[in-house]
Formats: structure tokens, sequence, C-alpha cells
């Protein structure tokens, strides 16, 4: 209950952030759809290069982030199908960033801290990478194909920097090379920023946003991909890897895990205010989903941990 009680007590200035994105979106007429380009295509690509420069890395934890992106793909391409057949209003194609997808970062990273410390909040960003892959490549494409031919939108995800800046962080910190001291103040900026701004876009997304849209069953379907279906497949890989397979330490599993009951990312409406595909309907889900987190994380982690 005490560690319920400080989960809840550290969520609260996400919280308050999601607060002031509204009141900037309803009174100050701040533009989201500019901020998300600058949060897409700037600062995650810069986020995820500090991260995995600083991460101590070795063959099984270069693999993480793929294993985690494999969780996301296979959950979305499955609630993609099952989307197809219940909404029929075009916002199928948000599902599969909805249900793979997690707000990792802006809301993951304070909870990791508090749960595992600096040591541990090394393990979950790099499994948190394999989330902003997805995010930037399959997750992405899925969602503009409900917009743009198969082309246009592989072309697209050519576009998105997160990806090569990865791969460039994977080679640098295998050759020995490091972020040089001067940089290192400008990269923690930019995830103050990651942090600040990607909660603030939530709330100016639904500064005009009432209800949820007029489709309840695009909510239902996501909450069920988030906070069942991901939750259930989490929870067997970790029985599954402790019982027989014995790959990685607990650490791993519990990161994972915390991966999984993260609400929806707030990168989707990030995305789906730049293709404008049910960006309304997104941003009252997300909120949602975030609002339903503040209870449904502390009480999974008591559960679990």
């Amino acid at each position: 209950m005490t560690a319920a009680l400080a989960l809840f007590i550290k969520l609260i200035p996400l919280y308050v952030t999601v607060a002031l994105g509204w009141v900037a979106g309803r009174y100050l007429e701040a533009s989201g759809k500019h901020i998300a380009g600058i949060m897409l295509y700037i600062v995650t690509p810069s986020v995820v290069f500090s991260g995995v420069m600083t991460a101590p890395l070795s063959p099984e934890v270069i693999l993480l982030p793929f294993l985690v992106f494999g969780f996301a793909a296979a959950l979305a391409v499955a609630h993609l199908r099952l989307a197809r057949r219940v909404l029929t209003d075009g916002s199928a194609s948000m599902i599969p960033l909805c249900v793979g997808s997690g707000n990792t970062g802006y809301f993951g990273v304070p909870v990791a801290l508090l749960l595992f410390g600096e040591e541990g909040l090394a393990i979950y960003i790099v499994c948190m990478l394999g989330v902003t892959l997805f995010e930037s490549s399959v997750g992405y494409y899925l969602a503009a194909r409900g917009r743009h031919d198969l082309k246009d939108s592989l072309l697209r995800v050519a576009k998105l920097p997160s990806v090569y800046a990865f791969l460039a962080a994977v080679t640098l910190n295998l050759s020995g090379i490091g972020i040089p001291d001067v940089f290192v103040p400008l990269f923690d900026n930019l995830r103050g920023a990651y942090s600040i701004l990607g909660m603030m876009i939530i709330g100016m997304s639904i500064s005009s946003f009432r209800g949820l849209a007029g489709n309840i069953r695009f909510t239902a379907l996501a909450f069920f991909g988030k906070f069942v279906a991901w939750p259930v497949l989490a929870t067997m890989f970790w029985w599954l890897d402790s019982q027989f397979l014995g790959v990685y330490e607990p650490a791993v599993h519990k990161a994972i895990f915390l991966i999984s009951i993260t609400p929806i990312a707030a990168n989707t409406v990030v995305i789906a205010t730049l293709l404008d595909t049910s960006p309304r309907q997104t941003a009252g889900t997300v909120m949602l989903s975030t609002l339903f987190a503040l209870v449904f994380i502390p009480v999974m982690i008591s559960l679990a941990f």
C-alpha cells in the first residue's frame, strides 16, 4: 500500500502537465500539430540516441528492443484485423498504435526510476526503445496505410529518424565512442522536453474534445489490447523465461511488464494529428487511458512485484 501511494503521488505532476497543455490549447491557441512535428522528428530521436549511448550493451541487451518490438508488432497486427471488422468510421488504422505502443517515456520513465533506481532504469530504457522503434516503423506504417498507399507509407517510414538514431547509437556505443561532455547538458534538456511537451500535447489535442467522439467501440478495443492483451503477453514471457529459458534476469521481466501496463502512448496523438486520422477520438482515448493508468499501474505493480 505504501509503494502504491508513493507511486500515485509520483504520477500527479504528469496530470498537471496535461492540464497545462489543455490550458495552452484552449486559451492560448497553441498548436499541437507544430509541436507534434518537433517531437517526432527532433526530440524523440535525440532521446533514443542518448539513451542507447549511455546504456551498457551486450548481445542479450541489444536484442531486448527487438524482442519488445516483436511483441508490440504481433499485438498490433492481431488487433488491426479485429478493428477492421468492428470499426467502420476510418479509425481502425489507429488501433495498432493504441495497442502496441505505450507511454513508456513520458509516463514510464519516472515510474521506472521510482521502482528500479538508476541501474534498473538503464535496462528499462533499452526495452523502451522497442516501443519507440515500433511506433516509428510498423505502427506508423499501419496508421499511414489508413490514408496513403503502400509506396507513400513506406516512404514516410523511411523519413522517420528514430530508427537511424538507434542504429547510429548502437554502432558508436560498441565502438567505445561516448557523447562529448559539452553535449551532455543538451541531451539532458531534450529528455526534459520529451516528457513535458509529450504530456502537454495530449492536453492541447483534447482542448475541444467532448466525450468519446461518438465511438465507444474504438476506446473499448484499444483498452482491451493495451490493458489486457499486452500484460497477459508480458506475463507469459516472464513465466516462460524464468521457468524454462533462463535468458534474462528478473529486472528485465519487470521492465517489460512495466512497459505492458503503461497507458497508450502520447505519440499516438502526435501521429494521428500529423496524419489527420481520427485525432480527436485518439486523443480522447489516450487521455482516458492515462487517467485509468493512475489507478491501474499501482494496483498491477503491487500484485506483480
